[in-house]
């Protein structure tokens, strides 16, 4: 198959939607974010990338904490909405249900099937976006999205988002089992 260059993207596909939980001024916020990931194994650790001017911005620096909520599918329409209205003009807490964490500064999302509370580790400032590294200290799940005790991807039902053409998608089925169908190249 040909390829053709790009140049430098940051076309990393999918990239999961979550919501950015934190209290400004008091006030639980919620920020929709698909800049997002895993960093490290133990301690578990996340990140999630935000623009220094936003509203969440100072939420997070002032209570050193933040939830990422994952949003399923059926939530695409009020999590566009937590992305495209700032709390700066708009109180976004009665949006969804408010959920009771252990992490202060963390607000959580009952409607979201799978929520990691986190502690701030560091913050990297880049040049567009502050990066935060967190520390997950609680993950809450819905029972019915567990199988074995673990989130299962079809039963979560995430909404990703591709950075090529703006749109909200939702992830098909499973391909292959991982760190296994490998194995038939092995001599």
């Amino acid at each position: 198959m040909a390829k053709i260059q790009l140049g430098p993207k940051p076309f990393l596909l999918p990239q999961p939607a979550v919501l950015v939980g934190t209290v400004v001024d008091g006030v639980p916020n919620f920020m929709l974010a698909a800049w997002c990931g895993v960093a490290n194994q133990t301690p578990p650790m996340v990140t999630v990338a935000v623009r220094p001017n936003r509203h969440t911005q100072r939420g997070i620096e002032a209570n050193r904490a933040f939830s990422l909520n994952i949003p399923s599918t059926n939530l695409a329409v009020k999590a566009d909405y937590c992305g495209i209205v700032s709390g700066k003009k708009a109180d976004k807490s009665s949006v969804f249900t408010l959920r009771e964490g252990t992490v202060a500064g963390a607000p959580l999302i009952e409607e979201c099937p799978l929520i990691l509370e986190c502690r701030l580790v560091q913050t990297l400032e880049l040049p567009t976006h502050n990066l935060h590294l967190g520390e997950v200290v609680e993950v809450h799940a819905d029972t019915d999205c567990l199988v074995d005790g673990v989130p299962e991807m079809g039963k979560v039902d995430p909404l990703v988002y591709s950075i090529t053409d703006g749109q909200y998608w939702k992830i098909g089925g499973p391909v292959a089992t991982a760190f296994q169908v490998g194995k038939q190249l092995e001599p």
